[in-house]
């Protein structure tokens, strides 16, 4: 049997089975079979999670549920399969009027995998991905075709809103949009004490706002950030526009559909922790990671990226009713970044830091309680709709068992 492996390669193992499925009939069948036979059934999206949440023993490809099913203009709702990418709702929306409501560096992921790991973009007005499903079809542990809705069942949705693929297997989601928007994208070259300066007036004025701080010279080129030394922070700041404006434009500025500006080029050269934090401690979170790189860990120079999120109600999602300030560092591959990544995850500890679910963390089931206080209902509505467990994995069974 052929290896599957995630995008950066720090994730691999070699299924008992891959099957190719094009419809919710196909998964039903595949599901209930499996969970007669015990099992263990996982799904893939664009491979772009860093933990092993797609470790299993049958592996389905929903490659061929792709693409946009309907869109309810009058609604801002528009219903997709699972395999969707972030990318292709722009044109498809734009020409209805209608955009994602915001979006992160990257639109190659799948929107089942962006719902389900409350994946995101940044500014403080704006929650996850999570947030932005109103309902969907699924097939449950027991091969079962189930329905959610906000309407029928509120407590249902706020568990799948953020589920990891526990609760059952996405056939078709309804994603909540916004109207067409253009954005005026300015990117700065800003000292480290500059930005501690502007950080709460920009937080506030701009739609989208986030940052890379670079802990030495050599930092930039590896996220392909020109121009940026130590200390330097490179700052992107967009602005909701009317196109039609006359607005002189400086070489770091660019005015474009929101979602032509969103995404950048990243090369798969980096494994990632991302945590989220109370975005009231903003300053307090800024100056000691950047103690905690220059003083112990000089070696670790990837950029520290932060963004914003805004609260949500998904019950799982690390940004349950806070706003947070979400700080992503990386480690090289091939070295030995973990001591790094283990000092960081216990500087968040602090701050009552909460993981992505697609990145690396150092979570266990104790820690999950106290970080979510809607973890046990979860895991009641996980049991429900999976009985046997087939959704489970090594990696998730400690965690949600």
């Amino acid at each position: 049997m052929a290896t599957w492996a995630n995008w950066v390669g720090n994730q691999s193992f070699k299924p008992r089975e891959v099957v190719a499925v094009s419809s919710a009939g196909e998964i039903q069948q595949r599901v209930a079979d499996a969970a007669a036979h015990r099992t263990r059934v996982r799904t893939v999206g664009t491979a772009h999670s860093f933990t092993p949440i797609v470790e299993t023993d049958l592996l389905l490809d929903t490659s061929a549920m792709r693409g946009i099913v309907d869109v309810d203009a009058a609604q801002q709702l528009v219903r997709a399969l699972p395999k969707t990418t972030i990318g292709d709702f722009g044109e498809p929306l734009w020409e209805h009027g209608l955009a994602l409501a915001n979006q992160g560096d990257i639109d190659t992921q799948s929107i089942a995998g962006s719902v389900a790991t409350a994946t995101h973009g940044s500014g403080r007005r704006f929650p996850s991905f999570s947030a932005t499903l109103e309902g969907a079809k699924l097939v449950d542990g027991t091969g079962q075709l189930v329905e959610v809705t906000r309407q029928s069942h509120p407590d249902h949705l706020a568990a799948l809103q953020t589920s990891i693929g526990l609760l059952g297997i996405l056939t078709e989601l309804s994603i909540k949009v916004a109207p067409a928007y253009h954005l005026h994208a300015r990117t700065d070259i800003m000292p480290f004490d500059q930005v501690l300066e502007t950080f709460e007036h920009d937080i506030d004025s701009y739609r989208h706002y986030g940052l890379f701080w670079m802990p030495t010279d050599e930092s930039a080129r590896l996220y392909n950030l020109a121009g940026a030394g130590a200390d330097d922070c490179v700052v992107k700041r967009y602005l909701e526009v009317d196109p039609t404006d006359t607005i002189e434009l400086e070489p770091n500025e660019r005015i474009d559909r929101a979602y032509r500006i969103y995404p950048m080029v990243y090369d798969p050269n980096f494994h990632e922790v991302e945590y989220f934090l109370p975005l009231e401690r903003w300053r307090d979170i800024l100056v000691e990671m950047r103690r905690l790189m220059l003083r112990w860990h000089p070696l670790s120079i990837y950029p520290l990226e932060i963004r914003l999120v805004a609260a949500e109600d998904a019950w799982m999602s690390p940004n349950y009713h806070r706003e947070n300030l979400v700080v992503s560092i990386s480690g090289q591959p091939g070295a030995a970044y973990w001591p790094y990544l283990r000092a960081c995850d216990s500087l968040f500890a602090e701050f009552g830091g909460r993981p992505h679910w697609g990145k690396l963390h150092f979570m266990t089931a104790d820690r999950l309680a106290r970080l979510f206080p809607r973890y046990e209902n979860f895991l009641e509505v996980r049991r429900r709709f999976d009985p046997n467990g087939v959704f489970l994995n090594d990696h998730l069974q400690p965690l949600f068992g």
